[in-house]
């Protein structure tokens, strides 16, 4: 008899961006959360009507409106409250409305966090506690949220499968982004997969090992 592993993940792809929004449920309780809802909220029902989830709540990683463009309406229709991102990113969230209609998205509506993050915090899921990274670097108020038991992080646009976050947005920061892989993310081990804002999974070594930007060659340390 096999034994469903504690936190099941599918990843639904949404808006022009095909950004990766994660349906994320406990399986012992069938309650979960959306993970950078960024549209498309009838797709991302369907998906948990499919699953048979209760959600409980909407999770964001950062502010732009490919992560965060269906939240408010999500929120509002299902009453769920918000958690995310860390306060830094408040402007972006402002910002929605306009930045929907400067890149023809539908209507998208600025919301206030029930619930801002910060390093060191932690997120339930029904049984399931996720700790949460403050990551700046592509956005000043970037979290990563990781499940520890299942040896699985979200990471939204730190960090890709051979590549890593935009810096040249307002208040990006290089310098930023690279510490916060290097430093807050790779020391929680190789064995980790990560779902990216955008792309294929990859897993922490394999990026250590041959990402471009962030490796251990690529910074000399090999």
């Amino acid at each position: 008899m096999t034994t469903k592993p504690p936190l099941q993940i599918e990843i639904l792809p949404v808006t022009p961006f095909q950004q990766n929004c994660s349906l994320l449920w406990c399986t012992a309780t069938m309650r979960g959360a959306l993970v950078d809802a960024g549209g498309e909220p009838e797709k991302l029902l369907a998906a948990v009507k499919k699953h048979g989830v209760t959600l409980e709540k909407l999770l964001v990683t950062h502010g732009h409106l490919d992560h965060a463009g269906a939240v408010m309406q999500l929120a509002e229709q299902l009453n769920l409250p918000i958690e995310g991102p860390q306060q830094d990113d408040k402007f972006w969230i402002d910002g929605m409305p306009q930045a929907a209609q400067q890149y023809g998205f539908p209507p998208s509506r600025a919301f206030t966090p029930d619930r801002w993050l910060q390093q060191g915090d932690s997120v339930t899921l029904g049984n399931l506690t996720l700790d949460v990274y403050h990551c700046p670097g592509h956005t000043p108020g970037h979290v990563v949220f990781v499940h520890g038991p299942s040896r699985v992080a979200l990471v939204g646009d730190v960090l890709f499968r051979g590549s890593i976050g935009r810096t040249d947005f307002p208040r990006g920061n290089h310098e930023d982004l690279i510490r916060s892989i290097r430093e807050r993310l790779f020391p929680l081990g190789d064995d980790i997969t990560f779902v990216p804002g955008h792309g294929p999974l990859s897993t922490f070594g394999a990026e250590r090992k041959s990402n471009p930007f962030v490796s251990d060659i690529a910074l000399g340390l090999d």
